[in-house]
Formats: structure tokens, C-alpha cells, sequence
């Protein structure tokens, strides 16, 4: 829970206040993602979509839609939208809202730090090309690009993201009415949802290197479970989740998690403990008596 004026990555505790939904939305086509050769000229942030990339925008706000009313059968829902300032994630939304009624809207946030990871200014191709067969090697979560950012680095300020999205919820600044589900939808870049996801579902470096892409307008759809907790396994089926690179263990906690109580830990996640150790020895009663016994020794903090 957030106390005072520090922040906190915790799950407010008064589960009417949190969404029912969590979307992330990768942007649509851009001129970039078709030609290389406009990031020689042309800033990252304004790559406009291209007219493919509007089209898929308009798909997309129709299965969000679809998505977050049930398929038609919910009355009693509303959306708030973050996005990234960039100027083919802005035409995205743009595009994503045509689906929505105004009434339907809570608002909409400009969020900078969901924006793109920085490649450095303008890109030549065949450098980029280079740097990009170096990053394979070095490994994409760590690889800096030169005057720009590592994955690492957009993870960061991602992270921090999160804490005020959770602010956000804990303060209701969506100024959500609790007896109405609440969609959050976030327009973003592939990267920054990937390592979103990563942060929330405490995913390891290893684990984020296996990770596809989203593909333009491809959405992630993280939705609360019947105990508190949210999973991607509430919408998607395994076989999507493979193709997205995650691993039989992943989809197993991601199940896990869509009847899970919240605030429960799955100890049958193997990230979570037995995946940094060589061998752990089973406990047994005797050791349990054993550690209350050296705990009840402790000074009280």
C-alpha cells in the first residue's frame, strides 16, 4: 500500500479501486518499421504511421472495444488511456478512439516515460545495422546503444511509471466510479511493453531475452483474476502466450495467477527462489521450530 508521499510498486488494497483491465497496445505501422531510412532523416518521435498503419489502429480500437465490453453484454464500463508522446503512437490512439463513445472516456494521459528506447538521434542505416548485430552478441536487455539507451535503461524509468500508475489508481485520479469496471489501455512502443510486463510479473533478464515483439497494433491484455490477482491467461490462450516467447513455466504461473488470491506467492514458480540456487534442501518441522527459535532471539526493529 502507498503511505505518505513515497511511492510504492504495491496493488492498493481496496479491490473496487483497481481495474478490471490492464491493456498494452504497440503503435501501428510506422514509416520507420517500413523503411529503415527514415530515422536518417527524420527524429524517432516524429515517424508519422504510414496508411497501413491507421488502418490497423481502426482494427485495433474495435477489439479493444470488443474486449472491454464483454463482447457487447457489459453496460458498466469506462477507459482511461495513457500513450506515449510520439507521433505514431499519438495517431494511434487517435485512431484506437474512433471505436469509443466520448461517455465512455475517463481521459487521457501524455506519458513520457512509455515512450521508445532512444537509438541515439538520427540513424543511419548501415550503422544501425552494425550496432544492432552487436547488441545480439552482447544481449538485448544490457546493450546500450551508443548516445541512446539500453533496455535496462527503459526498464528504469518504466518502473517508475508503474508506481505513479498505481498512485493514480490508489488516489482514483482516473476519478473512477467504483461500481464501474475500469479499463486502463496504455499506447506504447513493443520494448517498453515487454519490459512493462516483465516488471509486473517479476520476469528474469533471461526470460526477457526469449520475449517476441509485439506486432504493430498487437495488444497484451493483462485482466484481473477471480482472487485479485491479474494474468495474461484470462484472455490469451497458451498457444498465443508461446508465440510470444514465453516459456511452458511462464504460462503455468500466468494460469496460476488467473485464480490466485492476491498477495499470495506461487511456490511453484521456480524464478521466484529455486532458479538462483544449485540445491535447496527440503525443510521439515524441525528446521520450521528451528528458525522461530533463532527469530524469537532477535531485537525488535
Amino acid at each position: 500500500m502507498i503511505n505518505g508521499t513515497a511511492e510504492s510498486t504495491d496493488v492498493p488494497t481496496q479491490k473496487y479501486h483497481l481495474p478490471k483491465r490492464i491493456i498494452l497496445v504497440r503503435h501501428g505501422e510506422s514509416q520507420g518499421n517500413k523503411d529503415d531510412a527514415a530515422y536518417s532523416v527524420t527524429p524517432d518521435y516524429k515517424i508519422p504511421l504510414t496508411a497501413q498503419g491507421i488502418e490497423q489502429a481502426q482494427q485495433a480500437g474495435s477489439r479493444i472495444l470488443d474486449v472491454v465490453s464483454g463482447h457487447g453484454s457489459s453496460e458498466n464500463w469506462k477507459v482511461y488511456f495513457y500513450v506515449s508522446p510520439y507521433v505514431r503512437t499519438r495517431s494511434t490512439l487517435r485512431e484506437i478512439g474512433r471505436a469509443f463513445p466520448k461517455n465512455r472516456m475517463l481521459g487521457v494521459r501524455e506519458e513520457c516515460r512509455v515512450r521508445e528506447q532512444d537509438f541515439g538521434n538520427f540513424q543511419v542505416a548501415e550503422r544501425m545495422k552494425v550496432i544492432k548485430e552487436t547488441r545480439e552478441r552482447f544481449g538485448r536487455f544490457f546493450y546500450r546503444f551508443p548516445e541512446g539507451e539500453s533496455a535496462a535503461d527503459v526498464y528504469d524509468r518504466v518502473s517508475h511509471f508503474l508506481e505513479t500508475l498505481w498512485r493514480d489508481v490508489d488516489m482514483n485520479r482516473h476519478h473512477h466510479n467504483p461500481n464501474e469496471e475500469l479499463n486502463l489501455v496504455i499506447v506504447s512502443h513493443g520494448l517498453a511493453s515487454r519490459v512493462f510486463l516483465m516488471k509486473w510479473f517479476k520476469w528474469t533478464v533471461e526470460q526477457f531475452e526469449y520475449l517476441n515483439n509485439l506486432g504493430n497494433c498487437e495488444f497484451r491484455v493483462m485482466e484481473l483474476g477471480a482472487g485479485g490477482e491479474y494474468s495474461l491467461a484470462v484472455h490469451h490462450t497458451d498457444e498465443e502466450m508461446l508465440e510470444w516467447g514465453m516459456s511452458p513455466e511462464m504460462i503455468a504461473d500466468q494460469k496460476w495467477r488467473a485464480n490466485a488470491n492476491r498477495g499470495t506467492l506461487n511456490d511453484h514458480c521456480p524464478w521466484y527462489l529455486d532458479a538462483f540456487f544449485d540445491h535447496l534442501a527440503d525443510s521439515n518441522d524441525k528446521d520450521d521450530e528451528d528458525v522461530k527459535s533463532n527469530n524469537s532471539y532477535l531485537p525488535l526493529a
